[in-house]
């Protein structure tokens, strides 16, 4: 029942928030950050949840910072953390693999505010669009990346590439772990039903990158990996601690 009201609701959000700044963009019109524009994915997130009933609980609110730009680092089982995180952060661009740039008005009015696309499968176009992550962080927008690179059937962490811990560095910015809990259950992979539920979001001790290079990605990746892992266990979930990391493109 509660994909009857959330699907169209999701279509006439994109409608009415994604025309405007697709018409502004052909114009070359910038839309600013805090503007209403700027935080139309906050807002299309915000309606989305409510009519898909979904109360979303925060713990450790103070580790969301707003004087400093920072890459938060999340678990991934349903697209519901996607919009839980898109309704709370302050102003962001989620890094979103390229596939997803297939929905038309969708993926370019989101472009436009709050996604860069990344192509896994060619590792120079990955590295250009890492760059230009980095230069958003740099310029003061938070960036939200799932390093599991898709969704999970389970709350078991999987392994993490290596590119989001590459940009991290590379803008010297510090990293939030965040564990995601309760999505599962609201919206699973694969599942076209959306039961209400809480999605409960943790923000883990904050993991600082300023004076580190390249060489030490796979420690910053296994320290990230370590503390989403005991979050998770503590809940009563146990990953492998084999699957802390893979190589990819992005690596």
């Amino acid at each position: 029942m509660r994909a009857l009201i959330a699907y169209p609701t999701m279509v006439v959000m994109t409608l009415l928030l994604g025309i405007p700044i697709i018409v502004l963009s052909l114009f070359g019109v910038h839309i600013p950050p805090h503007s209403a524009l700027g935080r139309a994915a906050r807002l299309w997130s915000r309606v989305v949840l409510r009519v898909s009933g979904v109360r979303v609980v925060v713990r450790n609110a103070e580790r969301i910072a707003h004087d400093e730009a920072r890459v938060y680092v999340s678990n991934h089982v349903s697209w519901f953390e996607i919009f839980a995180l898109a309704s709370i952060l302050p102003p962001y661009r989620f890094v979103a693999k390229k596939e997803l740039a297939v929905l038309p008005l969708f993926a370019r009015a989101a472009q436009e505010v709050a996604l860069v696309f990344i192509d896994r499968q060619n590792r120079k176009a990955a590295f250009e669009a890492y760059a230009e992550v980095a230069e958003e962080i740099r310029s003061g927008i938070n960036v939200v990346v799932f390093p599991e690179g898709t969704r999970g059937r389970s709350y078991e962490l999987r392994p993490f590439k290596k590119g989001p811990f590459v940009l991290a560095i590379a803008a010297q910015a510090t990293i939030v772990p965040v564990v995601s809990w309760g999505t599962r259950e609201i919206q699973g992979k694969g599942d076209l039903a959306i039961h209400s539920g809480t999605c409960e979001l943790t923000f883990l001790e904050p993991v600082p990158t300023a004076g580190l290079t390249y060489e030490d990605r796979d420690d910053v990746l296994e320290t990230v990996w370590n503390r989403m892992a005991a979050e998770l266990e503590r809940r009563g979930v146990r990953s492998s601690v084999d699957g802390r990391e893979t190589s990819s493109v992005e690596s």
